[in-house]
């Protein structure tokens, strides 16, 4: 068995789906993917399935009721995980804005030291590519503001390319994560830092989608602004 679960969760996404898993399934490491997939209306469930039966084994997935948004997704792929037994977790997106290829680099990070590694655009060696100028300085003010709020020294806050060694995940109350978005993001890492674990940011450079729609909207960013408040008194 492999060591090393992917959790991607999917929405429409036809267009990208069978690529990542390819690509995935194409590297020396025995990487395996999990898809959480929130019922849609695209195909996309019915092309992971095909999927699976070329890599039996390898690819898995669970299927939802409806959309029910990223942060549950990923607190579903991590009890899957956990009860599997995988002993290194990562979040990525379907949709290569997260290069698979860094994958190795955050694995190696976790193995040589790290309980939680971050793809990150900020830290030293991380940029950002194809996306306009007003975005990156949102994004970017988004996580000085995070830092300064949660007082932690995390460069890339809402990041969500992510490997988790298993006991980082034993630990945090995944039941009382409740934020969707952004917030989810900044929830994860808060949570490992406020419980002693160490954290690196891995350099990676962050590509917007070619294909499909993006998933972002005005309440997610709503929701991490005044979300940062509330982890302060969480129970994480």
């Amino acid at each position: 068995m492999s060591d090393s679960l992917i959790i991607i969760p999917t929405y429409n996404e036809i267009e990208n789906v069978e690529s990542m898993a390819r690509k995935v399934m194409s590297y020396e490491k025995d990487f395996h993917i999990l898809f959480v997939d929130d019922n849609s209306p695209d195909g996309t469930a019915a092309k992971i399935m095909e999927l699976q039966n070329e890599f039996q084994d390898r690819i898995y997935l669970e299927s939802r009721k409806g959309k029910l948004g990223l942060g549950t997704a990923y607190i579903h792929g991590f009890k899957w995980a956990l009860a599997k037994g995988y002993e290194f977790i990562f979040e990525m997106d379907c949709d290569f804005s997260h290069n698979p290829d860094d994958l190795i680099r955050l694995y190696n990070s976790c193995k040589n030291g790290a309980d939680l590694s971050i793809g990150s655009r900020y830290c030293k060696g991380g940029k950002v590519s194809n996306w306009p100028w007003d975005r990156i300085l949102m994004s970017y003010f988004a996580s000085v503001y995070v830092r300064i709020i949660l007082r932690i020294g995390i460069k890339d806050t809402t990041a969500g390319f992510k490997c988790y060694r298993k006991k980082v995940l034993e630990k945090i109350n995944l039941d009382g994560i409740t934020f969707k978005g952004y917030a989810f993001q900044i929830c994860m890492k808060y949570a490992a830092i406020r419980h002693g674990f160490k954290v690196e940011e891995v350099p990676i450079t962050f590509i917007d989608r070619q294909y499909g729609t993006s998933k972002m909207s005005t309440g997610i960013f709503k929701e991490a602004f005044y979300g940062v408040w509330k982890m302060r008194k969480m129970k994480l």
